[in-house]
């Protein structure tokens, strides 16, 4: 299949459950996905941040892909994150994950070495012109320290290089600044612009997002989709509470020590401990050299659960 124009709904960014020796476990991975579609999401984003994806080796990479791709069967739209240094790095990405059969890739600007707005320009451009999927953007500055401004995004998309964008900046200013662009001209309005914060998805569905791409999504894909539907139905006091419900439930994120471990660490630690706690995966293992939540942790993320109503 292809991407609806615009992309809208729930796409939550697929977690890559491992093997205690730190293997993609395609069992485990093939539950969740029944999960989240279950749950009612509307997409999945696979090998993005909440994936692990800067972690897999390159024949993980694919097996991730291969498993989803093979086991969705076409019944909703699948994007890849085609997530690397370079554009030619990006590219080779690109390439096999759309013979792969996914219906979209996700894409960061260069990182690693320094570069000017022309240039981001130029590599989505170049990425563009070399794969036959379409190309959402991945405004991650905090990982890839660049941002995407709203005048160059609305620049790509209005030249065709760029079917949406996936704003994990947490400037909202910004984020604003892209909607109001995609209303004011009817030539984008197949433009899917997409929100990646967990808590303030409500708002940005308000200001005129097309959807959500929720790391939390993993744990609780029936919240998201409650809150997409309230927000469309226009019942903004039942989107609310909701939100604040999912709100709560994302205090997981803080169950790790930040003595003894980063944020990434404690945060994708206690999406897949909470998995594993809902019977959802096999095993909490994240990829090295990250550190695992300690039983204490883990049982933090358990209360979080338990007062979210979902244990």
């Amino acid at each position: 299949m292809t991407i609806p124009t615009p992309l809208t709904g729930v796409v939550p960014p697929v977690c890559t459950p491992l093997t205690p020796d730190r293997e993609v476990d395609t069992s485990s991975l093939t539950r969740l996905v029944d999960h989240l579609v279950a749950g009612g999401v509307d997409g999945l984003f696979v090998l993005g941040s909440t994936s692990e994806v800067a972690y897999l080796t390159d024949r993980q990479r694919a097996l991730v892909v291969d498993t989803v791709v093979g086991h969705v069967g076409g019944r909703l739209p699948v994007l890849a994150g085609a997530i690397d240094m370079t554009t030619p790095r990006v590219l080779d990405h690109a390439r096999a994950l759309a013979r792969a059969g996914v219906d979209a890739v996700v894409v960061t600007a260069p990182f690693y070495t320094r570069t000017h707005p022309a240039e981001i320009a130029r590599h989505f451009r170049l990425v563009a012109e070399g794969c036959a999927v379409p190309v959402v953007a991945y405004d991650l500055p905090v990982s890839v320290h660049s941002k995407l401004g709203a005048g160059l995004v609305l620049e790509l998309a209005r030249d065709g290089v760029l079917a949406g964008l996936k704003d994990s900046s947490g400037d909202e200013g910004a984020f604003r600044s892209v909607v109001l662009g995609k209303r004011s001209e009817p030539g984008l309005a197949g433009f899917s612009v997409l929100t990646g914060s967990e808590v303030t998805a409500d708002s940005a569905l308000a200001m005129g997002a097309d959807g959500v791409v929720p790391g939390l999504g993993n744990v609780d894909p029936a919240g998201y989709a409650r809150l997409y539907r309230a927000c469309r139905e226009g019942d903004w006091g039942r989107a609310r509470a909701e939100q604040e419900r999912l709100c709560g439930l994302f205090g997981m994120v803080a169950a790790g020590d930040p003595a003894r471990m980063g944020g990434s660490s404690s945060a994708l630690g206690a999406f897949k401990a909470a998995l594993r706690l809902r019977g959802v995966i096999d095993c909490a293992a994240t990829a090295e050299p990250q550190i695992p939540l300690s039983p204490a942790e883990t049982d933090r993320v358990g209360g979080h659960l338990a007062a979210a109503g979902l244990l």
